[in-house]
């Protein structure tokens, strides 16, 4: 079975394939200091705790956070007798082609959600992920990835606004009932909300436009279903977009190794 390790820059989330389907997904906060011993002990605890027996004998990481990479490394290879695949590292080859500027370094999270969305719904896309920053990825017909925007991310900007203006509170993200604010947390959450509105239309509305051609849009993240909801931003919602494509990654390695 295959262990898939999503290791975003606030939350990571661990998830079993047992080569049809997931059974088991967990998260747990990232923190480069966990070591190899405790990684096992938190997963193997919670897996006895829902009676999950998976003998794994392959794992993946993506990880935007490159001091964690070495105690999954190890991890990996003390617990489950594998060497682990590290998407951007050597020995992990992509099924896509990376179109960007010499020398540049691409996330290796948002070069798996291109593997993911081209898989799942063929090329000429934007991928908006909602995660610490807030990314735009495009990919071409052939499922290229040929670059994208990022800006801050929703939760990220609320923290800036709170510690740079001292009376202004802490809000949680959600969709006001009017856009006018009569108060100031009010007037916070219409401004959060109705910004990211318009940034992610407006970004999206102009990559079109420089493509020349209608571009189906994912989105994915933890907020990504509220500003849905909200307002009708994406074509398509895919919550599990960044396992299944290290899924696909593995599996596309494992054909050509």
């Amino acid at each position: 079975m295959l262990l898939a390790i999503d290791c975003g820059n606030t939350n990571t989330v661990f998830s079993i394939w047992d080569g049809e389907t997931f059974i088991a997904h967990w998260r747990t906060a990232t923190e480069w200091q966990r070591t190899a011993d405790q990684y096992y002990v938190w997963l193997s605890s919670l897996m006895h705790f829902q009676k999950i027996e998976a003998d794994i004998d392959e794992v993946i990481v993506s990880s935007t956070v490159p001091r964690v990479v070495f105690n999954l490394r190890v991890f990996a290879d003390r617990y489950f007798g594998c060497r682990p695949l590290v998407v951007g590292k050597e020995g992990c080859d992509l099924p896509v082609d990376v179109r960007v500027d010499a020398g540049t370094a691409v996330g290796p999270d948002r070069l798996v959600n291109t593997v993911a969305g081209y898989d799942l719904h063929g090329g000429d896309l934007v991928i908006v992920d909602f995660g610490t920053a807030t990314t735009f990825d495009v990919v071409d017909s052939d499922g290229a990835y040929i670059g994208g925007v990022i800006a801050p991310g929703v939760n990220l900007s609320l923290e800036a606004l709170h510690q740079a203006a001292a009376a202004l509170p802490n809000v949680d993200v959600r969709k006001p009932e009017q856009v006018i604010g009569t108060n100031t947390i009010a007037c916070m959450e219409s401004g959060v909300f109705w910004g990211y509105v318009g940034l992610i239309n407006g970004i999206t509305q102009r990559i079109m436009e420089e493509r020349g051609r209608k571009l189906k849009i994912i989105g994915t993240g933890g907020l990504a279903p509220l500003f849905q909801h909200g307002h009708a931003l994406f074509d398509v919602f895919e919550d599990e977009l960044t396992i299944h494509g290290l899924v696909v990654i593995n599996a596309f390695n494992r054909k050509n190794g």
